[in-house]
């Protein structure tokens, strides 16, 4: 009778046992944070050190882009700043008149070239993304529009979306350029007309799947207007592709301005960008004088493939086929 009892006592100090041990998991499990959408997101993306370095480069190009005229050395648009008795000075070079350091040399011109490369970052970003925000905005309208119409529109819509890309964008943007003329707003009037077909094509394909799901039916029945449905219910659901396709078009985007401007029919001489910064220099490159164009160069170089690695990452990341 003894024995039995202890048995019992000995199986009831296991079972409290098991659940003090049992206690510090469930509470670790009750006090962890619940994994948002975000935090997802932000853990698959950063799991890449390539994207990672991407990004931090692609930030630090943003920054130093939108505070150029506080950190740069000197205006070099400002004719009161510039000296002509400065130009084409090498790297490291100091100014005869001011005594001030040209870390990356001087231009034809005399201004400073890090000076330079910094306010042509502004003006190559915002062409790009501020082009890339309107093609987008045009072409996503125009994709929901024909993948939600169907019938004739759709082919409609899809033609001359089918002809626009079977032009190269150079070719288009040259002669929109030479006709337009040269200025920022005329070259961004060309990237958008480049550039709405391909945001077109990629929501008009994620529309066509959306449109037939169960809540857009349900919408129909709820009596619910055109608009709403396509901007309200379908848009939100086409927007993964949309912002991958976006990243990489406003790298090209930029290459596609800095080209223009190389060939000397995209921005004038009193709003340069990286492409003409290069297209400066590029007639002392056989005299030695390297750092004119090769400095512009690489600054374009990091802002195209930092934009393109981040891109390609969201494309991974926002992939539904990859993921986990």
């Amino acid at each position: 009778m003894s024995t039995t009892v202890d048995n019992h006592e000995t199986a009831a100090s296991h079972t409290e046992t098991g659940i003090q041990a049992s206690d510090p998991d469930i509470a670790s499990a009750s006090t962890a944070k619940p994994e948002t959408p975000f935090r997802r997101f932000a853990s698959e993306f950063l799991e890449s050190p390539v994207a990672t370095i991407a990004l931090v480069m692609l930030a630090m190009i943003v920054l130093l882009a939108l505070f150029a005229p506080l950190i740069s050395p000197q205006d070099p648009y400002d004719l009161g700043q510039v000296d002509i008795l400065d130009g084409r000075l090498p790297p490291g070079e100091q100014s005869a008149s001011t005594g001030m350091t040209f870390w990356l040399g001087t231009d034809g011109a005399g201004r400073d070239m890090l000076s330079g490369i910094l306010y042509g970052l502004r003006i190559s970003l915002a062409v790009g993304v501020f082009s890339g925000f309107l093609a987008m905005t045009i072409g996503a309208a125009v994709g929901l529009i024909a993948a939600y119409a169907g019938g004739r529109i759709e082919t409609l819509i899809m033609r001359v979306v089918d002809l626009q890309l079977s032009f190269p964008a150079i070719l288009i943007a040259l002669m929109l350029v030479a006709v337009m003329g040269k200025g920022i707003d005329k070259i961004i009037i060309a990237l958008v007309v480049v550039q709405w077909a391909y945001y077109a094509r990629t929501v008009r394909g994620s529309a066509l799947v959306e449109r037939q799901k169960e809540y857009v039916e349900a919408a129909r029945c709820l009596n619910l207007s055109h608009s709403r449905i396509l901007f309200h219910h379908i848009l939100p659901n086409c927007l993964p592709p949309l912002i991958v396709v976006g990243t990489v078009q406003t790298a090209h985007a930029i290459a596609l301005e800095a080209t223009l401007s190389f060939l000397g029919v995209g921005l004038p001489q009193t709003e340069p960008s990286l492409g003409l910064l290069i297209s400066n220099g590029f007639e002392y490159l056989l005299s030695g004088k390297y750092w004119i164009s090769t400095f512009p160069g690489i600054a374009l170089l990091l802002t195209i493939m930092s934009i393109n690695l981040v891109g390609d990452q969201l494309r991974d990341v926002l992939n539904p086929r990859l993921r986990r």
